[in-house]
């Protein structure tokens, strides 16, 4: 896969997730939320959470005439090349093929690195792609999801046409300048070749990093678009990979490079956890996080929102606090604390009311404002003054009783 990554990367609908597109979906920031940054490209710097971008299509649009499966007629066999294949039922991913392959037994098998050589065009016929040997793993989510669905059922040397609508493609977002918004793209698909993905153990560290990082931009490529289920799948992917054993020796910086990528990618775990509520696995990613950087400033803040999130609002923020003393000047996390300490408050009058009925003492907004402003003491003070009072009565009565006799 490591020899694989720069066509991966160069002219392809796989290449979505590359330095060039993130940054085009980094305009279209998110001001209530821009410390949820992605971790991108290691020579680049952070920029601001997309996290808020419109969620995939639901509906396609309508099917185009020419991916309807034409009238079969009488002489029509069930095996015929020219069948449409409706992949998914749905009838938004559809299949043809153009030239047979070798039989269903040369098919390839998902965890395999496939190549295929691949043109693909809009519905007014604009070539938008063409590459001669694209390779990726079968099944990873490497590439689109219209490819990693349909190249998994061509037949070795098969050539297929494959008409997807923009839910399996580039979605709601397009690919900017090529690509529109919610477009539907015919792909002319030949399966060239297909081998067993490489040994993780065998893999050099600058191999091993390569690959890594490949799977953590294909997630940031799915967190852009909103698709937190399939980046959280590319994140795991890569963190596996960083993980495996290794029967090769790494340089120092390369043992650190590699700690790097995992660091962003639990990063971006939490951050697309956190988007599906999946609390408690967003906090165990911050806590690994932080095991390798105690002061990792994104670690800190997200932990501190997982928290705040489930109402533990004593525990986050001094975490916040902790994240605003490494960087002060960060106005997302001012935002975040101000609004925690106020939620804090709130939570704090609402327990001591609570508490208040449970012992049955009067609520305050029902108690006359003189009872309020009574103090603990002011009891003692009348008790003490009645006593005066009565000594002064029994020593008057002692100086008359004295007189008369």
């Amino acid at each position: 896969m490591a020899s694989s990554g720069e066509e991966a990367r160069s002219g392809s609908p796989g290449r979505a997730g590359t330095g060039t597109e993130l940054g085009a979906d980094a305009a279209q920031l998110d001001t209530a939320e821009d410390f949820e940054v992605l971790e991108e490209e290691e020579e680049e710097e952070d920029e601001d959470d997309l996290s808020e971008l419109p969620p995939l299509e639901d509906v396609g649009r309508p099917a185009r005439e020419d991916a309807q499966p034409p009238e079969r007629g009488a002489g029509d066999a069930a095996g015929d090349p020219q069948e449409w294949l409706d992949v998914l039922g749905n009838g938004l991913l559809k299949k043809k093929t153009l030239v047979p392959g070798q039989g269903v037994d040369s098919r390839p098998q998902k965890g395999q690195d496939v190549t295929i050589r691949l043109k693909a065009t809009l519905e007014d016929g604009t070539v938008v792609e063409e590459n001669p040997a694209l390779t990726f793993t079968l099944g990873d989510c490497d590439v689109l999801q219209a490819l990693d669905l349909c190249v998994q059922l061509l037949e070795m040397g098969e050539t297929a046409l494959v008409v997807s609508e923009a839910k399996y493609c580039y979605g709601a977002q397009g690919r900017s300048p090529d690509i529109p918004p919610n477009a539907s793209l015919t792909l002319e698909v030949e399966l060239l070749a297909a081998r067993d993905a490489p040994d993780l153990e065998l893999l050099s560290g600058k191999e091993k990093i390569q690959l890594a990082n490949r799977k953590r931009e294909r997630g940031n490529f799915f967190y852009q678009q909103a698709d937190y289920v399939l980046a959280i799948n590319s994140y795991d992917i890569a963190l596996r990979i960083v993980g495996s054993s290794s029967k090769v020796d790494f340089s120092p910086d390369e043992e650190a490079e590699l700690l790097d990528v995992k660091v962003k990618c639990l990063n971006n775990l939490a951050a697309s956890q956190l988007k599906l509520d999946h609390f408690k696995a967003a906090l165990k990613s911050c806590n690994l996080v932080l095991e390798h950087q105690p002061g990792n400033i994104k670690a800190l803040f997200r932990k501190g929102k997982v928290l705040a999130q489930q109402g533990e609002y004593r525990e986050a923020i001094p975490i916040l606090k902790a994240a605003l003393k490494l960087e002060p000047s960060n106005k997302t996390i001012h935002a975040e604390l101000s609004k925690l300490v106020k939620k804090h408050a709130d939570q704090r009058n609402v327990e001591t009311e609570m508490y208040r009925k449970m012992l049955g003492n009067p609520s305050t907004s029902s108690t006359p404002r003189k009872c309020k402003d009574k103090l603990p003491w002011s009891i003692p003070w009348k008790w003490l003054f009645g006593a005066t009072a009565i000594a002064l009565g029994g020593v008057a009565l002692s100086v008359v009783i004295a007189a008369r006799n």
